[in-house]
């Protein structure tokens, strides 16, 4: 079966083709794009699409890789040894099994989500090659070697925070979303907004693009963030003639918190108003 996008999620060419070949070669997809333009989702869909269980593993800053694997609980088995407890005598009621682990154990082949990478140290994707090259582990404290029953699909994301090893890199297929161009965005509107008015459509994409090319915005407004005015647009019935008249250099597009994330942005665009404004009078 072949990924092609889903009813929920409107995916390019490149990018099925990318998740396609990743999936016959057997190789981690890894993706990276701007923040919002659906990298996270990706993975859902496919495990959707493909009919298969998803997993999920959220990077941290404090994520380690072994974490992923198992963790062994040494204090509660002290704790326990203490008390008494029978438990103590069988070492097993001390791992906690990881992602990787119940990945690798699953019956049927599983969709592995490895979300935002980036967050994590330098170390963390080379702590992690023998893994994901090799589909196998060792549980040090019991000598097993937990092997993949089924190769899982690895997605994994990045927003770019920082470099990625080569080594890593190398065992990856790669793959960049692209902000989409105008008319992706609307097949991806036409999937939120069944019913949604063209015009509207059409308006709301003039102030939301106008937004994007001003060069000083400290971070410009993503897809899911045009989803969210648009969302908010609807359910305030804001007519498209209100846009129509909204230019981003001389007037702050209505519910702009929706698109602009931070004070800066927002002072930015306050300014360029206020100029345009006083250069009209």
């Amino acid at each position: 079966m072949k990924f092609s996008g889903t009813r929920r999620y409107v995916a390019t060419d490149d990018l099925s083709m990318a998740v396609n070949a990743a999936i016959t070669l057997q190789r981690p997809l890894l993706v990276k794009g701007e923040p919002g333009t659906g990298k996270t989702l990706l993975a859902e869909e496919i495990a959707g699409a493909l009919n298969k269980p998803l997993l999920r593993w959220h990077i941290k800053s404090t994520t380690k890789a072994q974490q992923g694997l198992y963790e062994y609980d040494a204090v509660s088995r002290l704790r326990d040894s203490q008390l008494g407890d029978e438990r103590v005598h069988d070492i097993n009621n001390y791992i906690r099994k990881g992602v990787l682990w119940q990945a690798f154990e699953a019956e049927q082949q599983p969709v592995l989500l490895i979300d935002e990478i980036d967050k994590a140290d330098i170390e963390f994707p080379n702590d992690l090659l023998h893994e994901l090259d090799k589909m196998e582990f060792a549980v040090y404290e019991t000598g097993e070697v937990v092997s993949a029953r089924n190769r899982p699909i690895i997605i994994i994301t990045s927003n770019n925070e920082k470099e990625l090893p080569d080594p890593f890199l190398r065992r990856c297929f790669f793959h960049y979303i692209s902000f989409p161009d105008r008319d992706t965005l609307k097949q991806i509107i036409q999937v939120h907004f069944p019913d949604i008015e063209s015009k509207l459509v059409r308006e709301a994409l003039e102030v939301f693009f106008r937004l994007r090319e001003i060069n000083q915005l400290k971070k410009k407004p993503s897809t899911s963030e045009l989803i969210d005015w648009l969302k908010l647009i609807l359910a305030d019935q804001i007519p498209a003639d209100v846009l129509a008249s909204t230019d981003a250099a001389s007037a702050m597009p209505p519910l702009y918190g929706a698109l602009l994330k931070n004070e800066q942005d927002v002072h930015m665009l306050q300014r360029l108003a206020f100029l345009a404004r006083r250069e009209a009078r």
